[in-house]
């Protein structure tokens, strides 16, 4: 094998521009997918009779996207090795009829998507971004990167037991974030707005799927920059990373393996969707690829038993402050490396042959890694490890990268850890 690409502080750098440009999964799979052309891959629909060929391809579905690489002459049931990570990030998402307000104040009707830290949403600018249906079925990515809505949070002197007793916020009342002033709200002003901004006819939009996000971009944080602060690292850390160590083993000739990369939507409210985890969407990509290079259902059964995925998603680096939340012998630190995560009640997939696996690739590429375990008397968060272990009968490891403020609008992470989880899962792609 050729020795692991090795990204280094630039990658850094192109893991902030790439958060800031991926506000929603649609512009996240889009991001990627400008990537992988560039680097020779090319879209496949799933409408289409695919072929055989070598080469670099990819499938978009919606804010989901798989990517694989075949080098040529690889046989039918050449098993795959997977990095799989998810879109999606908890936020407040824009309901059907949009356009509220009370009091003269102008509003925006908002869901809760996930289990984001709500207090993190207060009294920041946002932006809102998403998908436009229109009326032809096709769809137009939109993204208003300025300072266009405010959650504002209550003043103290209106609410004098906060700092005592903690906020309470009424996930119904107290989230509609205000746009404008006006007592005459007009059903559609919301989706005109949008129609206009994107240079899209009156009416010509039917759906929307919309989301809010901060428009204050990444930055380095600390005195010797040792940390990146910025939006949606739980899980775009892990899709970028999966991206560029994808593109670095393409075309390599020597694969003992077909790489993939399987980014999935919906992995915050239970990946049970036709884009997410749950759904039979990297399934039916791995078999229609052993299928279209002449293969048989015994060959799809021999490649499966041989696949190895990492479930790579952001996990707990040991806070300072609240340090007895943690398991009191596991503290990842920040810098320190990607994390393996083990659950014994398989709320992650990592079991002591995955551990190997992992500690295998980190080993050729020179990268430290970390154990982390959950606190047993605190509930432990789950993945799409288990999901993808149990539907596909595929080995699974669940790693990550160690941050802070997991869930809020703006997470911290350590600058050198998104470059050694790149490294290490190049070194575990070409196995």
């Amino acid at each position: 094998m050729s020795e692991p690409s090795r990204f280094d502080r630039g990658h850094t750098d192109d893991l902030m521009s790439f958060l800031a440009a991926s506000p929603s999964p649609y512009h996240a799979v889009a991001n990627a997918a400008e990537r992988l052309e560039k680097a020779g891959f090319r879209q496949v629909a799933e409408t289409d009779a695919w072929d055989g060929s070598s080469g670099g391809k990819y499938v978009l579905r919606g804010g989901a996207i798989v990517a694989w690489y075949v080098p040529e002459g690889t046989a039918p049931h050449t098993p795959f090795r997977i990095v799989g990570a998810h879109t999606d990030s908890p936020n407040l998402r824009v309901k059907p009829l949009p356009d509220t307000g009370a009091h003269g104040w102008r509003q925006v009707a908002v869901e809760i998507y996930g289990g984001p830290l709500l207090n993190s949403w207060l009294d920041r600018d946002l932006g809102l971004a998403g998908r436009l249906t229109l009326r032809d079925g096709s769809a137009r990515l939109v993204n208003v990167a300025r300072p266009l809505l405010r959650v504002p949070q209550l003043a103290i002197h209106l609410d004098r037991s906060v700092s005592a007793e903690g906020l309470k916020l009424d996930k119904q009342r107290h989230l509609q974030p205000v746009w404008g002033l006006g007592n005459d709200v007009r059903d559609g002003d919301l989706i005109a707005f949008l129609e206009e901004e994107t240079g899209l006819a009156p009416g010509e939009v039917t759906g929307w799927d919309l989301m809010v996000h901060s428009v204050e971009p990444p930055a380095y944080l600390g005195r010797d920059e040792e940390l990146v602060a910025g939006p949606r690292m739980d899980n775009l850390l892990s899709v970028h990373g999966g991206v560029a160590a994808l593109t670095a083993v393409a075309a390599d000739s020597r694969l003992s393996y077909i790489p993939v990369l399987a980014a999935f939507d919906h992995e915050e409210n239970g990946s049970q969707s036709d884009t997410g985890a749950d759904g039979p969407l990297l399934g039916s990509v791995l078999e229609r690829s052993v299928f279209a290079r002449g293969g048989s259902y015994e060959d799809r059964a021999r490649a499966f038993a041989g696949t190895v995925c990492l479930s790579s998603d952001t996990g707990h680096a040991v806070h300072p402050n609240y340090a007895e939340r943690h398991d009191p012998t596991h503290h990842p630190r920040v810098n320190g490396g990607p994390i393996l995560k083990v659950n014994v009640n398989n709320r992650y997939a990592t079991d002591g042959s995955g551990r190997a696996v992992f500690a295998a690739a980190c080993e050729r590429a020179n990268v430290p890694f970390q154990s982390f375990v959950s606190n047993n008397s605190m509930p432990c968060g789950t993945t799409i490890g288990p999901i993808t272990a149990a539907r596909h009968g595929i080995r699974t490891v669940d790693i990550g990268v160690a941050i802070l403020s997991m869930h809020s609008a703006r997470e911290l992470c350590g600058s050198d850890d998104p470059y050694l989880l790149a490294n290490a899962l190049v070194a575990f792609l070409e196995g």
